[in-house]
């Protein structure tokens, strides 16, 4: 039975973060409706905006942890500092305190869809095939089905 590599940890962390992140802001989404009908709306949805903010920056831990061990791409630390955590996240807690729910509601729904199709780019990632090699252009032809065929001496036909 083999280990998971460090790079496989990593991606897994990332998930499980970008999922968590996703999920805290849904439930951000709830309680800002609890905040219309109940009188704990208040408290679950400041407790709540704690929390989100603590899975933003799980979020970018995890990306950074992903990217170094297994010398991955970088995207996915620049989407947590610069799109989700520095700018969209801190613009939200800072709307939230002002009481300005003209911007901190819509851009709340960027957040959720923007954490949404990082997570669906992040399970999408591992679960789809990778493509087979390509063979180089010299010594291949195109089939008329548009397949390659090598010939044999790497001359093509």
């Amino acid at each position: 039975m083999s280990r998971p590599t460090a790079a496989a940890q990593g991606g897994t962390f990332l998930k499980t973060a970008i999922a968590l992140q996703t999920l805290t802001l849904f439930f951000q989404s709830v309680t800002a409706g609890m905040l219309l009908t109940t009188s704990h709306g208040y408290l679950m949805h400041d407790i709540g905006s704690k929390v989100m903010y603590a899975a933003a920056m799980l979020y970018v831990l995890a990306a950074f942890l992903a990217w170094r061990p297994g010398g991955g791409s970088p995207r996915p630390v620049l989407y947590a500092t610069g799109l989700l955590l520095l700018l969209l996240a801190s613009a939200q807690v800072a709307l939230g305190v002002a009481h300005v729910p003209s911007l901190h509601v819509p851009l709340g729904v960027v957040m959720f869809a923007l954490s949404t199709l990082a997570l669906a780019r992040a399970l999408a990632r591992r679960s789809l095939p990778r493509p087979a090699v390509r063979p180089s252009s010299h010594g291949a032809r195109r089939g008329s089905a548009g397949r390659v065929a090598v010939t044999a001496g790497g001359g093509r036909s």
